[in-house]
């Protein structure tokens, strides 16, 4: 990645000098539009020309690099702002290096709207697109993992609630799967007893970690998790399910969706924490979803074995994680409205967990550039399986 962005960074420079050099050169024989035309034109051929031959050459996410005609598209945009400010500057007799100059940042930020723009377009619909799959081999119909840490006081309520609504929907042919994630009181054991199986964390590691274990150890052919408080209510299980066995790879709650009904809305401060956190995810991805950090969220087994198969993220940020791997390798997404009711206090801290998912974030933009998210050749036969 830091190689990839200092290719990037030389690249526009050069571009800028070219585009800068080129009119000043001209401007000295011929008028200041016909100059600024021929100086953007050479820019934007040599921008192209290196960034899909140097920069981008094996990079899957730089859809307008192979792409010419978008990149043409918004280089006549960007050429139109660039044109206009130089003949505004220039009206008022300054010297051809400050007009230039003072045009060349408007239409840079231009450039890069455009271009974050259409890559969110592209990916969307890229995501958009099911692709038919044989039905993974596997023993039951449905998983249901359930994270849980300190959750004694409620766990067993929760898997009876679990139990009441799957066992009419899908009898005998489901598990729960509780996750008990190194909680020092009784809530492996209470799970046990209510019947579900328990996968036991010998430390306390986080959320990701936990929902990892259990979609790695899921017998389901679909593999949905929840919140240990069930904040998202039994029903919404069988929709993602629904949507899952109707060929979607992954099925994403969000709360953010405009037919979602909240029952019981969280404090305004966690409200607006949340919404900052996915103004965050656009470091990292470039899907704009409005909510990555719901709480319910399902896969198709094999593919959810392939995507936590490569997550590393232990907390709140995993969910990013699965964003991520979605979009590099194309996978079919579906975001649903929710129902949700709040319950109780959250664990979540505002201050130490936020600087943590943006630490997380961070390390989650390097360990694309070093290549740790790209798919495993079986990775790969498996995509292409129909």
């Amino acid at each position: 990645m830091r190689s990839r962005l200092r290719l990037f960074a030389a690249v526009g420079v050069l571009a800028t000098l070219i585009d800068l050099g080129g009119y000043l050169a001209m401007r000295q024989v011929s008028s200041w539009w016909t100059a600024d035309i021929l100086a953007l034109t050479v820019a934007a051929c040599a921008s192209y020309i290196l960034n899909r031959d140097l920069t981008f050459r094996r990079s899957p996410n730089a859809r307008w690099v192979s792409n010419p005609v978008v990149f043409a598209g918004t280089a006549l945009v960007a050429g139109l702002v660039d044109l206009s400010m130089v003949g505004l500057l220039e009206s008022f007799s300054l010297p051809p290096l400050l007009s230039k100059a003072a045009a060349i940042a408007p239409a840079a930020a231009v450039r890069w709207f455009v271009y974050r723009w259409v890559l969110f377009s592209e990916v969307r619909r890229d995501l958009a697109q099911r692709v038919e799959r044989p039905q993974p081999d596997r023993p039951k119909r449905v998983t249901v993992v359930v994270p849980a840490y300190n959750e004694g006081e409620l766990i067993v309520d929760s898997i009876n609630m679990l139990d009441q609504f799957l066992t009419v929907h899908y009898p005998d042919d489901y598990e729960v799967v509780v996750v008990d994630d190194g909680s020092p009181d009784n809530t492996a054991q209470l799970a046990e007893r209510a019947g579900a199986t328990v996968v036991r964390m010998p430390e306390n590691r986080g959320k990701g970690a936990a929902v990892r274990a259990g979609v790695l150890a899921a017998q389901g052919r679909s593999v949905v998790f929840t919140d240990a408080d069930l904040s998202y209510p039994p029903p919404l299980v069988a929709q993602v399910v629904a949507q899952l066995e109707d060929g979607w790879d992954i099925v994403v709650g969000s709360r953010r969706h405009e037919d979602t009904n909240t029952l019981v809305k969280a404090r305004r401060l966690r409200q607006l924490g949340g919404r900052l956190v996915n103004h965050l995810t656009h470091l990292v991805l470039l899907g704009h979803f409005r909510d990555t950090q719901c709480g319910i969220k399902g896969f198709q087994a094999d593919i959810g074995r392939a995507v936590f198969q490569r997550t590393r993220i232990d907390g709140f940020a995993f969910d990013v994680e699965l964003f991520l791997i979605a979009e590099q390798d194309q996978l079919s997404l579906n975001e649903i409205p929710v129902t949700v009711e709040n319950r109780g206090a959250s664990s979540v801290n505002v201050t130490s967990d936020f600087l943590q998912l943006f630490s997380d974030l961070v390390r989650i933009r390097r360990w694309v550039g070093s290549g740790e998210y790209r798919p495993t050749a079986e990775h790969l036969r498996l995509y292409q399986r129909r």
